[in-house]
């Protein structure tokens, strides 16, 4: 079996998010997918491990945020490497809570969509969530971010939880001229080809002229992190 082609599929990149009691949580998620139209229906696909699982499975219900294209690399990394037992997620970010109560995020998002699960459909490692919609909404204008943009144009790697995850997608080729450099944190791979826009180094700038007070954009991991790829 070839698994490239199932790197053929196309998915946007989100924030899936719940609550439970007085506390919210959300977590990056690709697979969300429309099942029906009448009633609208959306399935998420969620690790068993996350604590956004947890929330969804005592609340019975999810948000899903639509990131923009230009969200940056570090509002990624917060929901999507970093574990909502270890931060609060929602501190530093705009929020409001949906009819649902659940947090819809506010900040580098276009759309939102709110749903009571209606069914569970336990898949192995993860829980497929089916939920009907009961309120969506257009927050900004946009477009949204693909799975494909954020791998080729952002850099971005699939975190091991996610259900698109395989040992052979993390796999990368050495660039030809100047060599790439890995998160040993998250897996964040540093292109000298296209620089961090969004930490102001250009494209072009080896990882050695990269100013030593340099985080991952991803998880904030420092410079000596690093390791070559």
């Amino acid at each position: 079996m070839n698994i490239q082609a199932c790197f053929k599929l196309n998915y946007g990149v989100y924030i899936v998010s719940s609550f439970l009691g007085e506390k919210i949580n959300g977590q990056i998620a690709n697979t969300v997918f429309q099942t029906t139209s009448e009633p609208i229906t959306l399935a998420v696909s969620i690790n068993k491990q996350n604590l956004t699982h947890e929330y969804i499975s005592g609340s019975g219900v999810f948000a899903v945020s639509v990131l923009a294209q230009d969200a940056p690399m570090e509002f990624i990394g917060t929901f999507g490497f970093k574990c909502g037992r270890d931060i609060a997620k929602f501190e530093k970010v705009n929020y409001k809570r949906g009819i649902t109560n659940a947090p819809i995020v506010l900040d580098h998002t276009i759309a939102y969509l709110e749903a009571n699960v209606t069914t569970s459909i336990d898949i192995g490692t993860h829980t497929l969530f089916i939920g009907e919609v009961v309120n969506a909404d257009l927050i900004a204008e946009g477009e949204p971010m693909t799975y494909a943009y954020y791998h080729l144009i952002k850099g971005g790697k699939t975190p091991p939880k996610a259900a698109t995850y395989t040992r052979e997608q993390q796999e990368r080729k050495t660039a030809k001229y100047r060599a790439r450099y890995i998160c040993a944190i998250c897996g964040y791979i540093y292109d000298p080809e296209k620089g961090d826009p969004d930490g102001n180094i250009p494209a072009g700038t080896p990882f050695e002229d990269i100013p030593d007070d340099w985080v991952c954009p991803v998880c904030g991991a420092s410079k000596d992190q690093f390791e070559k790829e």
